[in-house]
């Protein structure tokens, strides 16, 4: 059985406790290899081996770390099939997915910061003949980054690329449900000659490794993308030793169908919304407010639609849907169906486990599921699922929309369809969410920020944002 190493000063190395867990294929509920199962004794090693690679890693130019990083993006393309077939595996979505989502984004997050970098301006402001001031952004040090299992590989490198093209070095630990692409990524930085101790990786569970990594005190920044609770305990961690901290949270994303949207669209996107990757996806839809007038009709056709997505083994062509991505979720994710029904809530399709055949008879797989007849404010539509389980529910005018869409919270990202452009911009400007998405759904620039409110999260990703949030900022005031 494949045992995954620690990426540690530029070598793959076993635990210090000799230690490993279990690491299951989802699609057979199968145990297929072991992860480390590392502790504080790692984390110390390291953050040493980052903090001797530091002064290295940021003195050379911008176009010096660019070419490495760029590198590495160049490796990840000439693995894509490799990798996709890997997180697949790993995490139990369609290989389609993963092979034109996850692995490309991957790929792309490289190559933008690897030419971010070469294009940053840094501000100047003349005094009027008396003098100027000018800002310089420079590299902080040992950075940490924690990142979720839902899209592997997608968000481990959304994190560790600004913060190396910024000049830090990285002590990052990926879930340890889906900890395969950024073992893989760990062979791919020695293959593109990435200095040792620049980046390393370390696999094991949130309260030892990553609670280490939270507090040790030479990690002077955190990133972390994850559950709303467990960044909740980050903070109150990391907030007293004064460390920057950038959290990327929950999220109960409302979309608002208004009557003169572009209906086959909308009904079309809306499926997609709701159930990629299995609804395992902080940006996914799960609650879908219709204006009454078209509500039956919007009904009828979603649920006619969601019957024909296929859920099936990662890599059937045909499968839309693979399992989601352990036991644990999956009994989570039905119990919420079963507090629907509790609720009030009437099952449209779904709402069950599904049961594949042969080596795949054990996996964990969940119907699509659709709800109607809940309260906009009862636990269903209040807390987050994360998984493929969607509530529709009509409404009357853009005041109730509204309502309902910021009636919880969180405040990550929101979907508006209409053909009213005046009532696209003012809606839009009313939601309580850090992305909206107006007739279209993740749609991504990697210019933009990306971030959300409420307890979505705290501070924002992407483009400059991502950049310049591992870096001091200091400005410097000459006058004559």
């Amino acid at each position: 059985m494949k045992k995954i190493q620690n990426y540690i000063n530029g070598q793959l190395v076993a635990p210090l406790s000799g230690k490993y867990i279990n690491n299951v294929d989802p699609s057979r509920g199968e145990v297929y290899s072991q992860i480390p199962n590392s502790d504080a004794a790692d984390v110390q090693q390291a953050v040493a081996a980052a903090q001797k690679a530091f002064p290295i890693w940021s003195a050379m130019s911008t176009k010096e770390r660019s070419d490495i990083l760029l590198k590495v993006s160049q490796l990840i393309d000439e693995k894509l099939d490799f990798l996709a077939q890997a997180e697949s595996l790993d995490n139990g979505k369609p290989l389609s997915l993963a092979t034109h989502v996850d692995i490309p984004r991957a790929r792309d997050n490289f190559a933008f910061f690897a030419t971010a970098i070469l294009h940053d301006e840094a501000p100047f402001h003349d005094m009027g003949g008396k003098g100027f001031n000018y800002t310089l952004r420079q590299p902080i040090g040992v950075v940490g980054c924690i990142s979720p299992w839902n899209l592997p590989l997608y968000l481990f490198s959304w994190k560790i690329a600004p913060a190396l093209a910024a000049g830090n070095c990285v002590v990052a630990k990926p879930s340890e449900v889906t900890p395969m692409t950024a073992y893989l990524l760990s062979e791919i930085c020695q293959e593109a000659g990435m200095p040792a101790g620049v980046l390393n990786i370390l696999h094991g569970l949130g309260p030892s490794v990553g609670q280490a990594i939270v507090e040790h005190p030479q990690i002077k920044v955190i990133s972390f993308t994850g559950g709303t609770k467990t960044g909740e305990h980050l903070a109150r961690t990391a907030a007293p030793m004064f460390k920057k901290l950038s959290l990327e949270l929950g999220g109960k994303n409302p979309n608002l169908i208004f009557a003169d949207c572009d209906f086959d669209k909308a009904v079309k996107t809306s499926v997609t919304s709701s159930f990629a990757n299995q609804g395992q996806i902080c940006l996914c839809g799960s609650r879908i407010f219709v204006e009454r007038s078209i509500y039956d009709k919007f009904k009828t056709a979603f649920v006619e639609r969601v019957k024909s997505l296929k859920v099936g083994p990662p890599t059937n062509a045909d499968s839309r849907m693979g399992a989601v991505v352990s036991k644990d979720h999956m009994e989570k994710v039905l119990g919420y169906i079963e507090l629907a029904k509790q609720e009030g809530g009437t099952i449209l399709h779904g709402g069950e486990r599904l049961y594949m055949e042969g080596e795949y008879a054990n996996g964990f797989y969940i119907s699509p599921t659709v709800i109607e007849g809940l309260s906009y404010d009862c636990r269903t539509n209040q807390e987050e699922i994360f998984g493929p389980v969607v509530t529709i529910t009509p409404f009357d005018t853009e005041e109730e929309a509204l309502m309902m869409a910021n009636s919880t919270q969180y405040g990550l990202a929101a979907t508006v369809w209409t053909e009213n452009l005046n009532r696209a911009h003012r809606v839009a400007n009313n939601l309580e969410s850090g992305i909206v998405w107006i007739n279209c759904w993740l749609v991504r620039d990697l210019r933009t920020l990306f971030g959300g409110m409420k307890n979505s999260g705290v501070g924002r990703e992407g483009g400059y944002e991502a950049l310049h949030f591992f870096t001091e900022a200091k400005n410097v005031c000459l006058s004559y």
